[in-house]
């Protein structure tokens, strides 16, 4: 219960603050979205190429990616405080991310395919810490660099 309290206060406030016309709707409306979106990943939400390219994703907001994708490939496993140094980390740029968002259209909606799940593994990466939490934040950065740039 309190992960999803806590997704769905960050995705609020991504909605809110995000260039999508859907984010002026009330609160309740966006929180019941949230909450389906969260909990229903289906296959019509599967990410889509821009055609046989990949998605732009503007430039502040790929810096934020990109920093906690250096995060990852950096991260070194052998000391335990590490661990709770790139969670920290991680949360610090995907508020960044979330609270800086320029981008419209599709591209945006696509870009919400990925990051939708991504905020659930960094929300269960800062509760578990894990070797298997951190393999599927990789493998997400892996996902997100095959279908934006």
């Amino acid at each position: 219960m309190n992960k999803l309290k806590i997704t769905t206060i960050a995705i609020s406030t991504f909605f809110l603050f995000s260039c999508n016309d859907k984010a002026k709707n009330e609160i309740t409306e966006v929180n019941q979205t949230i909450e389906t979106e969260v909990h229903n990943h289906s296959a019509d939400e599967a990410i889509q190429l821009d055609g046989d390219k990949k998605w732009k994703v503007d430039v502040e907001m790929m810096n934020h990616i990109r920093n906690m994708e250096k995060d990852v490939a950096s991260f070194d496993k052998g000391t335990p405080e590490n661990y709770q140094l790139l969670a920290d980390n991680l949360k610090k740029n995907l508020d960044l991310l979330t609270s800086n968002c320029t981008m419209k259209g599709q591209a945006h909606d696509e870009l919400h395919k990925w990051l939708l799940p991504y905020l659930d593994l960094v929300d269960d990466f800062s509760k578990d810490k894990s070797d298997e939490q951190f393999t599927e934040i990789q493998n997400s950065f892996t996902t997100f660099n095959q279908y934006f740039e």
